[in-house]
């Protein structure tokens, strides 16, 4: 598994899998997040987007510029 990079943050689409880094299930595995929608990217600013996820069936949140480090990819 490689770290979430911002050009890489940049790039996922909907339904990409993503894993966190901390968190980690009851079996010892890392927490999987599904992107859930449109990444958000903003013109005036390049270092800042905003991605939204999904985690089981009621957590919901953002990845954005702040805390991207707290993930990574399976590629």
């Amino acid at each position: 598994m490689q770290d979430l990079t911002l050009e890489k943050a940049k790039t996922l689409k909907r339904c990409d899998i993503i894993y966190h880094k901390i968190n980690k299930n009851s079996n010892g595995t890392h927490q999987k997040w599904k992107v859930n929608g449109k990444i958000k990217l903003w013109l005036t600013d390049k270092n800042r987007f905003q991605i939204p996820v999904k985690h089981g069936l009621y957590s919901y949140g953002y990845i954005d510029q702040h805390n991207f480090k707290e993930f990574m990819t399976d590629d």
